[in-house]
């Protein structure tokens, strides 16, 4: 997924921006369109495929983002990452509706070499290059139940139903790939077990 290119340092930071929005400036939820739609419309296709239905995401989070304006706090996380969490959960809603069925096939090899080529996400942090290393280098079984449980938002037994293998096998896979993810971003080495 590729990030947005970072504000030039005559604009406003994303809490400026926000707050902006909360005073009613139509103009501050446009400089927040341009600054992450991007992001945003990559990580909802991949959870509910391509198509309106990810636009429709979109449009429904940056109206969430809108009316709930004056309620973000910037010491629970960053602006870009209350968007993302919103799109993502907003993404899986629609996944589950009836109106999108379940895509089996979501983890497909060319998303995974997208993901292990860097060259996809150029504004791409430090721990983002690492954690797509170690997502990349994970076991193919760790990688999938990682998977699944975030672009399909998928719970333990339903993994183990739909992978086929018994419930606390996905729970050791998960905490494995979770280890590897969380070693990586503690002393910027990847370890994998």
């Amino acid at each position: 997924m590729a990030d947005s290119p970072p504000p030039s340092a005559s604009a406003p930071d994303d809490v400026t921006i926000v707050r902006a929005m909360a005073r009613g400036d139509s103009t501050a939820l446009a400089q927040l369109y341009d600054r992450y739609a991007p992001n945003m419309l990559a990580l909802a296709q991949r959870i509910v495929g391509r198509g309106a239905e990810a636009e429709d995401v979109i449009h429904d989070v940056f109206l969430e983002a809108w009316r709930h304006s004056a309620d973000y706090d910037p010491t629970r996380g960053s602006v870009k990452s209350w968007l993302l969490l919103r799109t993502r959960s907003r993404s899986l809603d629609v996944q589950k509706s009836a109106r999108v069925s379940k895509q089996a096939g979501n983890l497909d090899e060319r998303w995974l070499a997208e993901l292990g080529d860097p060259s996809h996400d150029t504004a791409a942090t430090a721990d983002q290059a690492r954690i797509r290393q170690v997502l990349v280098a994970l076991p193919p079984e760790q990688r999938e139940v990682l998977l699944l449980g975030y672009f399909e938002g998928l719970t333990s037994s339903e993994i183990a139903e739909r992978v086929g293998v018994p419930l606390g096998t996905v729970k050791s896979r998960v905490a494995a790939a979770l280890a590897a993810l969380r070693g990586s971003l503690s002393d910027g080495v990847v370890q994998l077990r």
